[in-house]
Parts: structure tokens; sequence; C-alpha cells
């Protein structure tokens, strides 16, 4: 194997066989480490567990969360990639394992010392902390993973015998609260609540987490218990105040990191223009990437966005190394979810030992598994969130533990997209500036009512209940009496059907999901959500699911059902929309000149009315038409209207501004992620000439769910800066008429058509012009 190279050797190397794409380098200077001892109130089996591990110091950030937790107080550790943040987490959970929670906390039950339920975002993380519990090997203390894959003669041991149980929301919900009745040993004895990597919990997925949090709190009062909450997570900004959002309890921050960190050489990399226009697919550049540095003996991790995208980048880097350096290619690999946990392990295992020298993932890499010290990262497309790109670049840099303090290397391809392109012209946004919020909104009521009535099948619900539920509580309680979905009596309000209420909740969503199920074998193949079923869906549609590619026979709307046939055409589908909106109530506006911005309820109508077939260069080869029903759906919006005299006076002609303000909405849904944490495919928008309800033209953003998901809202206070971000997006790029990455969008239902980029640009600078006189 080739000796292992500098990344600065490795970025020369890689701009000798790729010239012409580097666009910015930033180097990182290391840092040291800061240090403080053990806390006095460790038990000594503890300390000798982790004086074994090597651990005999803590680094800073991890001493005071650690003693923090242990006073009783809420706590989040919102520190780097692999800054050993379970450490603050696991020294007062192993401790109160061993001697029982501090004084005056919780009684205590038939579960010998205080207990700790653990919850992490996926499978995968779960494991790797229960792997890490049962490394350390404190005598006395009983772990156990509680997830779908748990048989169930181990469950019941698990809730009766375990100290600490590793889970995630979805099983809490659906079965501890569910069955809280078999958990009250544990639940008695419960010393901490541990909410790993919380800021993934965000959005309506954040809202429901943050809702099953109250619950499960409410339920350990039931029993007697106060539990700590203890969070960890990446880089946010204000984590304390989403802390807050999610437990809706005081919780004290941590975010001084007192880790060691290498140098890293961070580089923004342009792929090339391709002949017909455009820029060469971040897929096939990353993986060139990824075949050059793996050949020159460098650890790779290339990070992509979707599943399909990392079995090709994998695959596409095996047969550049197959050419080259055949030797090698069996040392590059996939990683995602959907594979099965003993083959997760074993490529960690892999990685970690350095047979593997080649890895492209899913975030399932991103979210806390025990991977770091790699040499380079690669990162296939801008990730939708500052913060999830540090997470990824965090990666690289050797593990302080190693000794080994050589610099990394991280490449951040860019895509061909308005947001990917405005980065290449602004790296001061990544590397200067603080990362994005994190919005969840526990309150709305599309998300609230349905956990206020699982909470009621828990344990009867009363207007006291406020503290955990808010404000929205009493007229929730009133909606779902009416709907008899509960039932008043004396003691409070009950559950009143015979099914169960987590059966309605999904956790992931806001709505009930379509099942995708294989025609010949009946197996279930996945789900999609409900709302997005008639575009991914729908007979004739082509789905990856897995890597795997089916072809939709039937859309079952009735049974919530779409029936497949395995096999790929050698196309794809696109679906075709109209869409429209009807403004239900302004919560705000404010007026400036001949502009007005506006935010609200709105209600927005959709209807998929066709299909495209394209082959994979992009061509279309069939247009057919589908019947399906309009979508209606109520959520929040921002919006602003202009008059149409200062878009002529602008420049914008009558006839031009449908594609003038559809090119603009295009350019304002793919730049708003840069502002608030959305991701594009979290919102949506809709544009018009002139709109029923303004009598003007109108362009409006939306949040794309029911009862909106904050989006919106952080959109109208900072319109300004997001208008100028979207102009400065759409004027950089260098075509002509419009191309993805400033005025075309990869979910317009419309077809791209019409966009009008010149407009749009005209339409935009009258905005700001009219807004800052």
């Amino acid at each position: 194997m080739p000796a292992k190279p500098t990344p600065f050797d490795a970025l020369a190397m890689l701009s000798t066989a790729l010239p012409g794409r580097v666009r910015h380098v930033e180097h990182l200077p290391a840092r040291s480490a800061r240090t403080r001892e053990l806390p006095p109130w460790v038990p000594p089996l503890v300390g000798a567990a982790l004086e074994a591990a090597g651990i005999t110091q803590l680094w800073t950030h991890q001493r005071s969360a650690a003693d923090l937790a242990h006073r009783g107080e809420d706590v989040v550790i919102a520190t780097g990639t692999a800054s050993g943040k379970s450490l603050g987490y696991l020294l007062p959970a192993l401790s109160a394992a061993l001697d029982g929670p501090p004084p005056g906390r919780a009684p205590g039950g038939e579960i010998r010392g205080g207990t700790t339920l653990y919850l992490a975002p996926t499978k995968a993380l779960a494991a790797d902390q229960r792997a890490r519990i049962d490394s350390l090997a404190v005598p006395g203390v009983r772990a156990a993973t509680y997830d779908g894959d748990t048989p169930p003669d181990e469950r019941r041991w698990i809730r009766e015998h375990a100290q600490i149980v590793l889970t995630n929301p979805d099983l809490v919900h659906h079965s501890l609260l569910a069955g809280h009745r078999g958990w009250a040993p544990f639940m008695r004895a419960l010393s901490y609540v541990v909410v790993d990597e919380c800021h993934a919990y965000r959005g309506v997925f954040g809202s429901h987490v943050a809702l099953v949090l109250r619950r499960l709190l409410r339920v350990a009062q039931h029993y007697g218990a106060t539990p700590v909450v203890v969070l960890c997570s990446a880089t946010i900004a204000d984590p304390g105040r989403h802390a807050q959002a999610l437990t809706g309890r005081t919780v004290t921050a941590v975010t001084d990191d007192g880790s060691p960190r290498s140098a890293r050489t961070c580089v923004l990399w342009e792929p090339p223009e391709r002949a017909g226009g455009g820029r060469r697919s971040v897929t096939a550049e990353s993986a060139d990437i990824v075949s050059t540095l793996v050949g020159s003996g460098v650890q790779t991790l290339a990070f992509a966005r979707s599943r399909a995208g990392v079995e090709t980048l994998a695959a596409q880097a095996r047969e550049e190394l197959a050419l080259r350096e055949p030797d090698l290619v069996d040392q590059v690999a996939a990683y995602r979810g959907g594979y099965l946990p003993e083959e997760r392990r074993e490529l960690e295992r892999r990685l970690r030992s350095r047979e593997l020298l080649g890895v492209a993932a899913t975030n399932a890499l991103e979210l806390g598994v025990d991977i770091s010290g790699l040499e380079a990262v690669v990162i296939a497309g801008w990730p939708g969130r500052r913060s999830s790109w540090w997470q990824q670049a965090g990666r690289a840099g050797r593990d302080a533990a190693t000794g080994d303090d050589s610099p990394a290397l991280v490449v951040s391809v860019a895509a061909d997209d308005p947001l990917d392109s405005w980065l290449l012209d602004h790296p001061d946004y990544l590397f200067g500036g603080p990362v994005e919020s994190v919005v969840v909104d526990p309150g709305n009521v599309h998300v609230l009512a349905p956990h206020i009535a699982a909470a009621a099948a828990e344990i009867p619900v009363t207007l006291g209940d406020d503290r955990w539920f808010g404000d929205g509580l009493a007229a929730a309680l009133h909606r779902l009496t009416a709907r008899a979905v509960l039932r008043r009596r004396p003691a409070g309000w009950f559950w009143a059907r015979p099914d169960r209420p987590g059966d309605h909740v999904s956790l992931r969503g806001a709505g009930p999901v379509v099942s995708v199920v294989e025609g010949r074998t009946g197996r279930v193949v996945g789900t999609v959500d409900a709302a997005a079923a008639h575009s991914q869906v729908h007979a004739g549609a082509v789905h990856v699911h897995q890597g795997e590619t089916y072809v939709v026979t039937d859309l079952d709307l009735d049974a919530a059902t779409a029936t497949v046939v395995r096999g790929d055409p050698g196309w794809t589908t696109t679906a075709q929309s109209v869409s429209s909106f009807d403004i239900v109530a302004e919560r705000e506006g404010e007026t400036r000149g001949a502009v007005r911005l506006s935010r609200g309820r709105v209600t927005v109508r959709r209807q998929v009315t066709s299909f495209l077939r394209r082959l994979p260069g992009g061509e279309v080869i069939g247009r057919h038409a589908l019947e399906l029903p309009e979508q209606s759906l109520r959520t929040e919006a921002v919006w602003w209207t202009m008059d149409p005299r200062l878009l002529a006076e602008a420049g914008v002609a009558a006839p031009d501004v449908p594609g003038a303000a559809h090119a603009a909405e295009h350019a304002a849904i793919g730049t708003l992620p840069l502002l608030t944490a959305c991701d594009r495919w979290d919102i949506g928008g809709v544009s018009t000439e002139r709109h029923v309800d303004t009598g003007l033209p109108t362009i409006m953003v939306y949040d794309g769910y029911p009862g909106g998901a904050g989006f919106s809202a952080r959109a109208f206070e900072v319109a300004r800066e997001w208008w100028a971000m979207t102009h400065e997006a759409i004027s950089s790029c260098g075509c002509t008429h419009g191309c993805p990455r400033c005025v075309q969008s990869p979910k317009c239902g419309n077809g791209n058509d019409p966009l009008h980029k010149a407009g749009a640009l005209a339409l935009l600078r009258a905005l700001l012009s009219e807004w800052d006189r």
C-alpha cells in the first residue's frame, strides 16, 4: 500500500489529477486539549473501569456536563464531532446504576440503583453506545438495547433488570409509554433521560419528539421519579433554547469544547462544466476524488445525500480503481440505512482497523457513530445545513487517543444547485458565520392533539397537565372530546376508542403513511408519507428503495397501498402538478412602498395531473395523464406582494411577470435553508401574477407540513437578507436563461415552465430597492 501522504500533499495530488476545481481553501488550526480530574463523586468501580480504558482525566466540557447532571440540573452538551460528549452522561448514569440516584432525586424501586433511558435517532447509534458501555465492563451495571429487533423473551428481562436501556423515540412512543405499567420498576428508579444528537430533532419530527419527551416525563412523575435530562448536540445556534423547546424545562448549555483537534484543510470544490451545460454530476466527481485519494493510501469517507447516491458513488469509485489500482477495489464500500445490523457493525470494524480505505455513506455515519480519525472526508453536495456540514467534516482528523495529530483533508463538492453555487462564492458563510437555529413547535395543533390523546390513554389527562402540553391543552381536549376520541369523567379525560392511540401518530411526519408492497410476494418494501404518495408512488412511477428499483403498478389511496414490481425500466419519472393557495389569516405584516411582506395561515391546494418519463440523460420520452384527487394542506406561509407598476418600472413586462415570479420563487426556496434549519424538501412555493386574495403579483413560500413547522416564520424575520441572498445566487450564475444552479427546481410540479431569469433578477432588485427606501 502506498505511504500515507499529508493532506497538503493529497490536495496537491488531487489538484494535479483533477485540475481547475478548487475554488477556496481554508486552513483550520489544531486545538490543544484542556483537562480536569475525574469528579470525586464517581464510584471506585467506575473510576477503575475508566482507567482500564485509558481514561484518567476528562476534557473540561465532559466534567462540566457530568457535574451539572449529577447535581440534578438538566444540561445540553453542544460540542464538536468526536469530542467525547458521551462521557458527560455516562459518568452520572453509571454512577447512579451502582450507587442509586443522588439523595432526594428518585425513590428507587425493585431495580437496584438508578436507571437511565438513552434515546438515539438511529438504531446504529444506540448499538454503538451499547458497545461503548459494554467495553467499559463496569461490574454490576446491566445495559441493554431495546428496539424493534429485540426478541420478545429478552424484552421482559430488560424491563425488569436492566439499569441502562438504549432505545429510540419511536419505541418509547409505541411501546414503553403505551405499556408503562410493565416498566414500573424501571420508571420508579429513573434517574436520567439522555437525548443524543438532539439537533436531529427539528421541524415536525422534532415537535413530535418534544411531545414524546413530555409524555415520558409525565409518566415518570406518576411513578414518583424526577429524572434529569441530558441532551447532546452538534454545534447549533442557542442549544439551550432548543433543548428547552424539546423538554419544556430550563436547560443549561455546555458549549466550551475542551477536546483536542488536529488541523484540517477544507476545500470548496467545483466540478467542471459538461458539454451540454451545467456542472458534471456531483456523484461522479466525488467518486473520482475518492478513487484518487484511496489509490494514494488516504483513508476517505464520502457523504452522499441519498441511499441511491451512496451506492452509485461507491460503485463508480470501485470502477475507477479497477482500472488503476485493482488491488484496492475491495477496500471501498457503501454504508447506509437498510443494511442489516451485522453488516453495519462489520463495516465499522473494517473502517477502524483500516481494512477499508474508502466508504460512501449517508448521514447514518454523521450521527455520532464512533468513526473518527479519518484522513479525508468528501462531502458530495451541500447537506442542507451548516451544522450537518461541520458534523460530517468533523469525521476528518485524528482521534486524540491515537496520539496522531497529523492534519486532515475535507473536500466539499458542489452540486448543480442554486445553494451550492452561492456557497462557492461565499466561503465566509460557511467558515465565518454562525450555525443555524433549529426550529420545533410542540404547540402545533396537528402534532399536539394526537399526543394528548395518547397521553390520556397512558394516564387520564387533567387541565393541570398544561405544564407538559402548554396553553393549547384545553382547546385540544375540547376538539378530541367532540370527536369522541376522548371521554370526560370527574377524574379527567380518558381514551374512548378500542384501538391504540399510538397507531394514529407517525413521529416521522404529521400524517398517515402509504405502504409500498411488492405485488408478487406481498412483502412491504417501505412506506411514504400519504401527502407525498401522489407524486412519488402514483401508477407508473419509478420508485427506488435501498438501491432496488421498482415500478408502481397501482396506487390505492383508500387502502393506503402502492403495489410495485421489481425492475429498472431504464427511465425515471417526474410528477407534474398544479398548485394554488388561499390566504386564511394574516398573522403579521409590513408594508414598505409598493411591497407588502406577510406571514400567516394558508391553505395550499395541489393536484398531480401527469408524469414525465425521462432517460438518464434527461430527455423526455413521454408524458402521461393521471386522475388523482386534489390535495389540501393547511399550513403556515410567508408571502409578499408587489404593485405591477413597480415591476413595470423595473423592466418586467406584463407577459414576463409569471416567469419572473416563478423563477424568483424557485431560487428563494433554494436559498432559505441557508438561514433556517430546513431542507428545500421541507418547504414549498406558489407564485402568481395576480392572486385572488391580494389582487397583486404574489410569491409565497410555505411549510410543507400540516399546521406549519416554523420555517416560514423564520423566513419572515430575515426576509431582507433572504431576498439579497436569492438575488446574488441568481446573478452569480453564468447561464443565460436559467439552470439547476439558479432558478430551475428539481421538485417543480410545472416542469420548470414558465421561468424568466432576467425578470426574476429585475423583480428582486426592485423588491430590495423598495424595501430599503
